[in-house]
C-alpha cells in the first residue's frame, strides 16, 4: 500500500533508476517528491488561434489543433532526427518541428487533437513551431485540465534523466491521490493570523497554480513555514543551552586594565564595548553563545585574547585555572593566532600551546629563556602536548581541527573560541562541549559581514557583537576600477609602490564557475578537444586536449602559472613575483607567506581559494583580476588584506565585463568601506541564492528566497519565540514537532 512515507522506487512509473536520480535532489519518499517545488513557471494559459500565432514571430504562444500530417526522418547525414507535423484549426495550419525526438512519431498520430506551446520561428519553408511543448487533448476548445500546456506550467530544477515534463507527469497523479493526507504543520492561530492557504491547497497551487496570484500565496505560506522552522530550530537550541551550567568567570577589572595598558595601541570604543559584553557574559553560569563580527583588521583577536586571559586567570593559581580552546580553520591562521596571542600575553604567565596536523608547540613564559615573543616557542611531541593538555598544564590551546581529534582531552575547558566559525560543522563544535558537566562558553568570530536577515536565522541562537570601527591609525583604502585601457597606468603605479618597499597581493579568480558549465558541456557533447578558453580567464588560453572534470584543479594551477609568466616576464620583469596555490603543501605556503611578510617577495599571486589571512602590514596594494567574478563581500574581504598599517593602501579592481550589474556591484565597493553595508548591498544585488548558496548553507529554496525580506524574517522569529515561550517542547503541536524533526535532518548552517 503506497503512502506519503513510501520510498519513491516503490511508486509505479518511477522505479530504481529514476529513484537514484531523484536522490540527487534529496527526494527519497512520496512526501519528499510532493514537496519538491518548481523553480519557476511558464505562462501558457492564453490559447490563441493558429492564424494569430503565425503573426507573433519570435514569441512563445499556445494553440490547439488537429494533426493532419506527421513524418519522421533523418537529415544531415543521419546525425539529426527530424519529426515534422502539420496542425490545423478553423483559422489555418502550421508546421511543427522537433529535433532528435523520434519517439514522437509513435506517440502522436494523424487526426489526434493536440495542444502546443512554444516559440514561433521563421525558416526557409515559412513560419513554424520550433520544438514546442505538446500534449494530446480530447477536443479543440474542450474545457479539460491540462498538465504541460494551456495553463501556468511548473518548471523544476532538473538533472540528467530528470526533466520537468517527467516530474509533472509523476507528481500530478500523486497530488490527486495523497494531497489530502498531508498533515497541516503550522498552528491554526498562525494560519488564521496571517491568512495563509491550508497546506493541502498550498501544495497544489505551488505545483499547478490556478493563477500567479495563487502561486504567490502558496510561496508566501511556504517561505514563512521554512523560515519559521529554522527559527524554531535555532531558538530551541538556545533554550536547550540556557538550562545548562557553565563556569562563572568573574571579570578582573585590574587584570583587564593591565592587559590593555600593555598593548602598543589603544583599543577602539567598539572593541571596548564588545569586550565588556563578552566579559559580562562570562560571569554568568549560563553558557555564553556569542558571535563577534568585525571587518578584517578590526581587532577581533585582541578582544578574544582579553576573554581568554580573564578565563584562565579567574581562579587562584593553586586551583589550577580554567582552560581555553582557540580553533582556526587553517594551519596558517592557527600559527598566526599562536604567535599574536603569545605576544599579547607574554607578560601574564600564560602557557599557550599550538596543535596542528603535523606540529605541536608550547610557549611558556615561565620557562628559562622564554621571556620574548612566540618565535621562542619550542616544539614538543604530540604525546607530551596531549598529556600537558589533559593535566591542565596548558592554559590556552590554539589549533585547527586537530583539537577535536580522538585522544584530545582538556582538564577544565571553560571557553571555546572559534575563528570563522561558519567553516566548522555543528558536530565538530559539539565535540568540544559534549559529555561535560559544565558546558564551556562559546565565542565565535567572523570577518564575513553578515546581513541582518541571515544573522536572525542561521545565527539566531547566537548573541551578536559588532566591531564596527577600525583602529585609529588606519587610512581608508582607496578602491579603483581599472578599465582595460588603464592597465599600463596602474602597472606603473604598482611598480613605483614596490620600489618603495611595499608589497602587492594579486588575486586571480579560480575556475569555479566552469565546473558546472564544463559538466553540462561534457554530458551533452562528450570530452572537449582543442583549445578551451574559460570565461574566468579572458587573457589565458588553456590548451587542454581532452578536458575532464578531474583536470579542473590542474587547469586552475596551469592558468595561475600562465598569469605568473605574464606578470613576471612581460609586466614586472624586474620584480620578485611568487605564486601561491591550493596544491602546495602547508610548509611551502607558510615559507612563501613569511618571505612575503619579510619583504623578500614583492608580488604574491594567488587564487581566491588560498588563505591569505596572514597579517602583512607592508602590503599596500590588492590587485584583483576578473573582479566581476566575485561577490561584494568577498571583494571586501580581499581588500581587507591591505590597509593594515598607517600607510595609504589601494585596491585595484581589474575588470573585463562592462555589464551594468557588475558595474553596480563594483561601484558600491568603491563608494563604501563598511563591510556591513556591503553585505546588505550584495544581498540586494545578487539575491540570497547566489550570495549564500543553497547547498553551502543547507537552507531550502523557499527559505532562501525569504532571506531577502527582513520583515518576513522578523515575523517568523517573533512567531517562533511566542510558541516556544508557551510550549518549549511543542507538546501541544505534535505535527509541527514531527515536521521540525524531519527538517532538522536536512538543514545545516555551514
Amino acid at each position: 500500500m503506497i503512502s506519503l512515507s513510501t520510498k519513491v522506487e516503490e511508486v509505479p512509473k518511477i522505479g530504481i533508476t529514476y529513484a537514484k536520480r531523484l536522490k540527487k535532489f534529496g527526494i527519497k519518499t512520496v512526501q519528499d517528491l510532493l514537496f519538491y517545488f518548481p523553480a519557476r513557471y511558464d505562462d501558457f494559459s492564453e490559447i490563441i488561434s493558429i492564424k494569430e500565432a503565425k503573426q507573433r514571430l519570435g514569441e512563445v504562444v499556445c494553440v490547439q489543433g488537429q494533426i493532419t500530417e506527421i513524418e519522421s526522418k533523418h537529415t544531415f547525414k543521419n546525425f539529426v532526427n527530424l519529426t515534422q507535423v502539420v496542425v490545423r484549426d478553423d483559422t489555418g495550419e502550421i508546421n511543427v518541428i522537433w529535433f532528435n525526438q523520434p519517439y514522437l512519431a509513435k506517440y502522436l498520430k494523424e487526426d489526434d487533437f493536440i495542444c502546443l506551446a512554444g516559440k514561433i520561428s521563421l525558416g526557409k519553408s515559412g513560419v513554424y513551431f520550433n520544438s514546442p511543448a505538446y500534449e494530446r487533448i480530447n477536443e479543440i476548445g474542450e474545457n479539460e485540465e491540462l498538465t504541460h500546456t494551456g495553463r501556468i506550467v511548473p518548471v523544476y530544477s532538473e538533472t540528467k534523466g530528470i526533466t520537468s515534463r517527467w516530474l509533472r507527469y509523476v507528481i500530478k497523479p500523486l497530488l490527486y491521490r495523497f494531497s489530502e493526507q498531508i498533515q497541516e504543520t503550522l498552528p491554526k492561530d498562525i494560519i488564521k493570523k496571517y491568512k495563509f492557504l491550508p497546506i493541502q491547497e498550498a501544495v497544489w497551487q505551488l505545483h499547478f497554480p490556478d493563477s500567479f496570484e495563487h502561486a504567490d500565496a502558496a510561496k508566501s505560506r511556504f517561505s514563512f513555514e521554512e523560515l519559521f522552522l529554522i527559527q524554531l530550530n535555532v531558538l530551541k537550541e538556545k533554550i536547550k543551552l540556557m538550562i545548562k551550567k557553565a563556569h562563572a568567570c568573574p571579570m578582573d577589572a585590574d587584570l583587564m586594565k593591565n592587559f590593555t595598558d600593555s598593548l602598543p595601541f589603544q583599543l577602539t570604543d567598539s572593541q571596548k564595548k564588545c569586550a565588556f559584553a563578552i566579559l559580562k557574559d562570562l560571569e554568568k553560569t549560563v553558557p555564553m553563545s556569542r558571535l563577534l563580527e568585525g571587518d578584517v583588521g578590526s581587532g577581533k583577536t585582541v578582544v578574544a585574547a582579553m576573554a581568554a586571559l580573564n578565563v584562565v586567570k579567574c581562579l587562584p593559581a593553586q586551583a589550577g585555572g580554567h582552560q581555553v580552546a582557540f580553533m582556526a580553520p587553517t594551519e596558517i591562521l592557527a600559527k598566526q593566532h599562536f604567535k599574536s596571542v603569545s605576544e599579547m600575553l607574554k607578560n601574564f604567565n600564560v602557557k599557550i600551546g599550538m596543535l596542528t596536523g603535523k606540529d605541536a608547540r608550547i610557549f611558556d613564559p615561565s620557562s628559562p629563556g622564554s621571556s620574548g615573543p612566540a618565535a621562542e616557542a619550542f616544539g614538543v611531541s604530540k604525546k607530551s602536548f596531549l598529556g600537558d593538555l589533559e593535566n591542565g598544564q596548558i592554559d590556552i590551546a590554539i589549533g585547527t581541527h586537530s583539537l577535536i581529534q580522538k585522544g584530545v582531552e582538556f582538564k577544565d575547558l571553560a571557553l571555546v573560541i572559534l575563528d570563522e566559525q561558519h567553516r566548522f560543522g555543528v558536530e565538530q563544535r559539539d565535540h568540544l562541549i559534549k559529555n561535560k558537566k559544565l558546558v564551556p562558553h562559546l565565542l565565535s568570530m567572523t570577518a564575513t559581514p553578515i546581513p541582518r536577515t541571515l544573522a536572525l536565522t542561521a545565527y539566531g541562537d547566537l548573541d551578536l557583537s559588532l566591531i564596527d570601527e577600525m583602529p585609529a591609525n588606519r587610512k581608508k583604502t582607496k578602491t579603483i576600477i581599472v578599465e582595460p585601457a588603464q592597465r599600463k597606468e596602474a602597472y606603473t603605479f604598482i611598480e613605483k609602490e614596490v620600489k618603495e618597499g611595499k608589497g602587492v597581493f594579486v588575486i586571480f579568480p579560480k575556475i569555479e564557475s566552469n565546473a558546472s558549465k564544463l559538466k553540462e558541456i561534457i554530458e551533452k557533447n562528450g570530452p572537449i578537444s582543442g583549445s578551451f578558453v574559460p570565461q574566468n580567464y579572458p587573457s589565458a588560453s588553456l590548451r587542454t586536449g581532452n578536458l575532464s572534470l578531474s583536470q579542473l584543479a590542474i587547469n586552475e594551477v596551469k592558468a595561475l602559472k600562465e598569469e605568473y609568466e605574464k606578470l613576471s616576464k612581460e609586466v614586472f620583469p624586474d620584480l620578485r613575483i611568487t605564486m601561491l596555490h591550493g596544491k602546495m603543501k602547508s610548509p611551502e605556503k607558510e615559507r612563501i607567506m613569511l618571505d612575503f611578510k619579510k619583504g623578500e617577495i614583492d608580488i604574491l599571486l594567488s587564487t581566491s581559494v588560498v588563505e591569505v589571512g596572514v597579517d602583512v602590514p607592508r602590503a599596500t596594494i590588492m590587485m584583483i583580476e576578473g573582479a566581476e567574478r566575485f561577490g561584494l563581500s568577498q571583494l571586501h574581504q580581499f581588500r581587507g588584506r591591505v590597509g593594515r598599517s598607517d600607510m595609504q593602501s589601494y585596491c585595484f579592481l581589474f575588470t573585463t565585463d562592462p555589464s551594468m550589474l557588475n558595474r553596480k556591484r563594483l561601484k558600491a565597493l568603491v563608494e563604501s568601506n563598511n563591510g556591513f553595508e556591503l553585505a546588505e548591498k550584495d544581498l540586494e544585488i545578487r539575491g540570497p541564492g547566489s550570495l549564500y548558496g543553497t547547498q553551502q548553507w543547507g537552507i531550502p529554496d523557499m527559505a532562501m528566497q525569504g532571506l531577502s525580506n527582513i520583515f518576513l524574517v522578523e515575523k517568523t522569529r517573533a512567531a517562533a519565540k511566542e510558541i516556544l515561550e508557551k510550549d518549549p517542547e511543542l507538546k501541544n503541536y505534535p505535527e509541527l514537532k514531527e515536521r521540525l524533526k524531519q527538517f532538522q535532518t536536512k538543514i545545516h548552517f555551514e
